[in-house]
């Protein structure tokens, strides 16, 4: 029982030696540069600054170089003080304003009554249509919706103020009696 527990703690010791060391290797970084693109030669083009004779270790990237003398000397002055770089051409006159157009208003007219007004609409609703077969006459079922339904064949008065000018499968026409307001009344089927 001792021999086994020693041989658990010796694995347990080296798998953890063993993750310790992958984990080194795999976080360090690697010494040498990788190579660039464009190779350049000499320390100061990879940005290293050479090593002495003494031993010294490279202080790190050198400082560019600057030519400050180049920022004082002359420089050209603009030619014109009126470019654009976002005009292609030079700007159009604005266009003459349109000439005036006068406006002529037409008189006033008194528009006179064109006779006597028109009679109310129907208020009946057509809610059905019965067919008594070849040869008879369709009823047409309408309703005010106050009383009782009214039933009426062509030709015939309904509700003493109508007449029934034509019963089709879909609306009935229908007119006052003296025949003025002429009105076509779907079937509503309530």
């Amino acid at each position: 029982m001792a021999t086994e527990r020693r041989r658990q703690i010796l694995l347990g010791l080296l798998a953890i030696a063993l993750a310790f060391i992958v984990y080194r290797t795999w976080t360090q970084t690697s010494a040498a540069p990788t190579s660039a693109s464009n190779q350049r030669s000499g320390p100061a083009a990879r940005g290293v600054a050479p090593v002495g004779s003494a031993g010294e270790k490279p202080a790190g990237p050198s400082a560019p170089d600057v030519h400050l003398y180049a920022l004082s000397g002359d420089r050209p002055k603009p030619v014109n003080g009126e470019r654009n770089l976002f005009r292609y051409k030079p700007k159009a006159p604005p266009p003459p304003p349109p000439p005036p157009v006068p406006v002529v208003m037409p008189p006033p007219t008194a528009v006179a009554p064109a006779g006597p007004p028109p009679p109310p609409p129907i208020t009946l609703k057509f809610i059905g249509v019965i067919d008594q077969g070849e040869g008879k006459p369709k009823v047409a079922i309408l309703t005010d919706g106050a009383g009782p339904p009214m039933y009426g064949v062509e030709g015939q008065p309904v509700a003493g103020r109508y007449r029934i000018l034509r019963i089709g499968a879909e609306s009935v026409e229908m007119a006052y009696l003296d025949g003025r307001g002429r009105q076509t009344i779907r079937l509503s089927g309530s």
